[in-house]
């Protein structure tokens, strides 16, 4: 995983990092709840399944703006990075869950007013006529002023050439980024090598977002971890023979199955399958235990037989949907 962080190059980049409006709110038993909060937005990010570089990202800039709030208390000089972000990794890798703990903290850490998440796309910010990309752009803008906005598959506002409208959603959002720079994150995310062509096609981004993170697939190990973390939250558990059967699978899907199957969405439809299998194999019994009800066994993980003369992929219904027992779909 690569961490890029750099210090901003734009106008205002003496500026505090700490709201003017927070600056006074840590004395006393609102600093204290303030910090409870900050622990708890830190110990929810530590459950999660690997991103090990990128938790150690966060754990710096939280260090940061902390040290930078007692160098205000001691009227000395405070300085301000950008917090304008890249996101690199493919679906599932834990992109968008970790761009909305940001948003707590830095609220509670006094950054950001509101610290929501608002999620966009390019439909979401490009118009269809002369003047309605400008409108929508502003619009998402100022619905995520005081928090963190999070645009997924960033690189497809470039992709239509010199005169598709999306090259005007990127002026929108760069005009933006300096406009509301006080009290707004911009996160940009998708694929990492469509990102990467995006910032090569792009050179005046690359400057103004000094922090790229890449969330690579998950490993087998963290994969079964977070099957694991998802069947204790649901109150299921795996038989040990079931468990063998999860790995096999999920190597098999890591190794052979498709480029973007080692990430946390896959093992969810895997799950939620295996749960819909068990209940068809317990529904018609009558006497059932605890524990019964909360193991998945390993023919709940297994796929069921193909219908006679189907093909995976085929549909056996005149104008039918296809027929996929691939467990990552």
């Amino acid at each position: 995983m690569q961490v890029k962080f750099g210090t901003s190059n734009t106008k205002g980049s003496n500026r505090s990092l700490i709201r003017p409006l927070q600056r006074d709110r840590g004395s006393g038993e609102n600093e204290l709840n303030s910090r409870r909060r900050v622990d708890a937005v830190m110990a929810e990010l530590e459950k999660m399944i690997g991103l090990e570089n990128v938790k150690g990202l966060i754990k710096e800039l939280r260090a940061f703006v902390e040290i930078q709030r007692r160098r205000q208390r001691e009227g000395l000089v405070s300085s301000a990075n950008t917090l304008h972000m890249i996101f690199k990794g493919n679906p599932g890798t834990g992109k968008s869950t970790v761009a909305r703990l940001m948003g707590r903290l830095f609220k509670e850490l006094g950054v950001l007013s509101y610290g929501h998440l608002i999620e966009v796309e390019r439909a979401d910010l490009v118009g269809e006529y002369i003047g309605h990309t400008a409108h929508k752009a502003r619009e998402q803008l100022k619905k995520a002023i005081g928090g963190i906005l999070f645009i997924d598959e960033a690189y497809s506002l470039a992709r239509g050439g010199e005169k598709d409208f999306g090259r005007e959603a990127i002026d929108v959002l760069v005009k933006g980024m300096e406009d509301y720079r006080d009290n707004l994150i911009l996160i940009l995310a998708g694929y990492k090598d469509e990102m990467d062509y995006f910032l090569e096609t792009n050179p005046g981004l690359r400057s103004r977002f000094p922090i790229q993170l890449e969330f690579p697939d998950y490993t087998v190990p963290e994969l079964l971890a977070i099957a694991q973390v998802m069947l204790a939250e649901k109150q299921y558990i795996l038989t040990p023979a079931a468990a063998g059967e999860l790995e096999k699978i999920l190597r098999r899907e890591v190794l052979f199955g498709h480029r973007y199957n080692g990430n946390a969405r896959m093992v969810r439809n895997i799950i939620e399958r295996a749960m819909r299998r068990q209940a068809l194999r317990l529904v018609n019994k009558k006497n059932l235990t605890r524990q019964e009800l909360m193991s998945i066994e390993r023919e709940d993980l297994l796929r069921p037989a193909l219908p006679a003369g189907v093909k995976e992929g085929e549909s056996n219904l005149p104008g039918g949907p296809p027929i996929c027992y691939n467990n990552s779909r």
